[in-house]
């Protein structure tokens, strides 16, 4: 009698919930006219702890998932025409693209960028180039995520400026920034200093953001790029939470309370083309990170215990050979994501297995979003797959295999997964499971035992052509490097050697926050490169050990 009580007082707190949240204006039912219910099956319902069918207790029905498009190629006036490109087609937010320098933290004019100016993202050296790139775009309005990393605090200093300029308050800008260094040393290497430093970095921005930006997320922990780099859906999971606990405890070292800042740390994942799988995965994530922020970081606020995430389809799964099925792939990547409730989502573009997205591509990937959204009436139910004898097992099978990784870093780290995760990093732990992992998959793709259509099998059709490939012009180089001169030439030098010699100044005391010395340090106009520089004086530069 008491689990009769106590499941049908979860259901009427879970109804009560629902009622109180106002739904978008549509009808719920089916092409047929079938009126369909919110939710099926038993409780913990959606919007309950741990959260494994979803954070909201209406789920699609009130909101639909924010439809990112990745975006970034050229000068900051090229993305800038792509970004209101996007928004024209019905984007409901802008996720950018940075080119390989800004991401290393070197200016257009550093011998290393040579080649690569603009090329795999837009080239940002200082504020000019950040006015540039959200040019006549309502900073107040629109909803920015931004992918870097080691240099991710001047990025987010330069966004927070020009915010200023433009008379909109710090505290009313949405959005998300990266700042995901831990995987940069285990998968995708675009690190500048060593690993402690740079969550100095990281922590100054939360303690900053949780301050003074309460709608910006100052961390999104990142599974996307250890997935692209050849890891399993468990390794992707169980590696991202694990870093996200590394952040969670960092942040609590250095004085702040959970609850504090934990409501605004985010989650970026991939969604590959096991259908399943990357369902159990998504549902699996909320219920781990909801534990475990619970029973052992004693968070209190519900907030602090969603784990709220964007997921992007797998751009290591597009194809080069018979392009055009990409789109496909896309479209049931992206509908796992949806049905494991993500909160954002981008669709990659069928090209870019060969180039950066044409705006023809990047318009099919936002309109297979749409149809997914409007079309197929999966958003009218929350976790309509829940209660699938497969998708629960799936969902417990992933748990308990991310959990096995996290009691090994917990070991390695005497207790803690924050030092857990620094000592995988230096063993190459992290490194050597991504490769394992990668190696195994692509001996099952040779040996014919994993088909990928188009590769290894159906390779009938494929005629690439002549083909509408995005190409970035050399002349974009060259432009930016004049750019660049010009603000060099334009500035004055005795306040960006002041502004510098500050950042140095508080960088080298560790009770000092870093952020408000870094945005003066833009606001006079010091490009990323010389920001860089400067803190590399006190924080030294990183360099991997190989592992055998």
């Amino acid at each position: 009698m008491a689990n009769d009580a106590e499941a049908e007082n979860g259901r009427q707190a879970w109804q009560d919930a629902y009622d109180r949240t106002p739904l978008r204006d549509v009808d719920f039912e089916t092409m047929s006219g079938i009126p369909v219910d919110p939710i099926y099956g038993d409780g913990p319902y959606p919007g309950q702890y741990p959260f494994t069918r979803g954070i909201r207790p209406s789920m699609y029905r009130s909101r639909l998932w924010t439809m990112r498009m990745f975006a970034g190629f050229g000068t900051a006036e090229d993305t800038n025409g792509r970004f209101k490109e996007i928004l024209r087609n019905g984007g409901t937010g802008l996720s950018t693209a940075f080119d390989m320098p800004t991401l290393m933290g070197r200016d257009s004019d550093h011998e290393w960028a040579l080649g690569e100016v603009g090329r795999a993202g837009v080239a940002i050296d200082t504020l000019v180039d950040m006015r540039d790139l959200f040019a006549d775009i309502d900073l107040g309005s629109v909803s920015t995520s931004m992918t870097i990393n080691g240099p991710a605090h001047i990025i987010m200093a330069m966004y927070i400026a020009l915010a200023e300029e433009n008379s909109v308050d710090r505290a009313s800008l949405s959005g998300t920034i990266q700042n995901d260094i831990l995987k940069e040393y285990q998968a995708q290497k675009e690190y500048i200093f060593p690993p402690r430093p740079s969550m100095r970095l990281i922590t100054d921005l939360i303690q900053f953001t949780a301050a003074e930006m309460p709608r910006w997320h100052p961390v999104s922990v990142s599974g996307y790029h250890i997935r692209e780099a050849g890891s399993n859906a468990a390794q992707e999971l169980a590696f991202t939470l694990a870093n996200g606990f590394a952040y969670v405890e960092a942040a609590m070292a250095a004085g702040m309370d959970v609850d504090d800042f934990a409501p605004r740390l985010s989650f970026f994942f991939n969604s590959h083309s096991d259908f399943f799988e990357e369902i159990g995965k998504f549902r699996a994530a909320r219920r781990i990170w909801a534990t475990w922020m619970k029973e052992r970081y004693g968070a209190k606020d519900e907030r602090s215990m969603l784990c709220r995430f964007h997921t992007q389809t797998a751009g290591v799964s597009l194809t080069a050979q018979q392009p055009e099925i990409n789109v496909a792939r896309v479209a049931l990547q992206a509908l796992a994501g949806v049905l494991g409730g993500s909160q954002s989502l981008h669709t990659d573009s069928f090209d870019e297995a060969m180039a950066l997205p044409t705006e023809d591509a990047a318009r099919i990937a936002l309109r297979t979003q749409q149809i997914i959204a409007h079309e197929t009436g999966v958003a009218n139910v929350a976790d309509p797959l829940g209660g699938s004898a497969y998708v629960e097992w799936m969902t417990d099978e992933i748990e308990r295999r991310a959990e096995e990784i996290f009691s090994h870093l917990d070991e390695l780290g005497g207790g803690s997964i924050l030092e857990g995760v620094y000592a995988g990093i230096d063993n190459g732990y992290f490194v050597g499971a991504i490769a394992d992992s990668g190696y195994r998959f692509e001996r099952a793709v040779n040996a014919g035992r994993r088909i990928v259509v188009g590769v290894n099998e159906f390779t009938d059709g494929d005629h690439p052509g002549d083909r509408n490939l995005l190409r970035i012009n050399p002349q974009v180089e060259a432009n930016q490097l004049k750019r660049l001169n010009a603000v060099k030439q334009s500035r004055d030098d005795s306040i960006v050697r002041s502004s510098l010699d500050q950042l140095v100044i508080d960088a080298a005391d560790p009770t000092i926050n870093t952020i408000p010395a870094t945005i003066k340090a833009v606001q006079a106009l010091a490009t990323e490169g010389e920001i860089v520089a400067a803190l590399e004086t006190v924080f030294g530069t990183y360099v991997e050990t190989a592992v055998m």
